[in-house]
C-alpha cells in the first residue's frame, strides 16, 4: 500500500467535513450516523484524523499528504482512500474521487507539496475546493465505487443503505 512496498501506510492526515450540511451528515445509515461512517473509513484508510480547525501551519510542517473526506460520501471505501492518499503521494497531484459522470465524490488528497503551496483550505464545499485547487495544481480525478455515492437526502442515505447492504446468506 505505500511507496516503500511494505504494508505500512503512507502517513497521512485527514478530516471528515460536516460543515455547512445541515443535518444531513448526522442521519443514520446501517445504523451509524453519515459522519461517523465517515470517519471509520479514514481511520481504517490509516489516515490520521485532525480537526478541520487545525491550524494550517501544523499540517505544513508535518510534511504528509492531507485527505479531506467528505460526511456525505459515508460509505466510501477505506481502501479507495488508501489507493487515492498513494496516487497523490506518488503522482504529487490532487487526487479526487468522481462518479462514473465526473460529478465530485470524496475524498480529496493533496500532496504534502500542494498542503505545503496553501495558506489554508480553500473551502469546505468540495466542487469550489477543486475549482480553486484546479487553478494552480494538477487535479487527477479516480472513478470511485459505487458505494462512494454522495448523498443529498434522506432518500438518497436510504437508496445507499439499501445498494450497501451485504447479501444474505440464508434462504427464506
Amino acid at each position: 500500500m505505500s511507496t516503500d512496498d511494505t504494508d505500512e501506510p503512507t502517513p497521512s492526515l485527514g478530516t471528515v467535513v460536516d460543515e455547512a450540511r445541515g443535518s444531513l451528515p448526522y442521519l443514520l445509515i446501517h445504523g451509524e450516523s453519515l459522519v461517523a461512517c465517515a470517519a471509520w473509513a479514514l481511520g481504517d484508510a490509516r489516515v490520521t484524523a485532525v480537526d478541520l480547525g487545525t491550524q494550517w501551519a501544523g499540517l505544513v510542517d508535518s510534511g504528509e499528504p492531507f485527505v479531506v473526506h467528505d460526511s456525505l460520501c459515508p460509505m466510501t471505501p477505506a481502501a479507495f482512500i488508501a489507493d487515492c492518499v498513494e496516487r497523490a503521494v506518488t503522482s504529487g497531484h490532487v487526487v479526487v474521487g468522481v462518479a462514473d459522470d465526473g460529478a465530485v465524490l470524496s475524498p480529496v488528497v493533496l500532496p504534502a507539496s500542494v498542503v505545503a503551496g496553501l495558506d489554508e483550505l480553500p473551502s469546505a464545499d468540495f466542487e469550489a475546493l477543486l475549482a480553486r485547487l484546479a487553478d494552480s495544481f494538477t487535479v487527477e480525478r479516480v472513478v470511485a465505487p459505487a458505494s462512494a455515492a454522495r448523498v443529498a437526502s434522506a432518500d438518497d442515505v436510504a437508496a445507499l443503505e439499501a445498494r450497501t447492504t451485504p447479501a444474505s446468506d440464508e434462504t427464506a
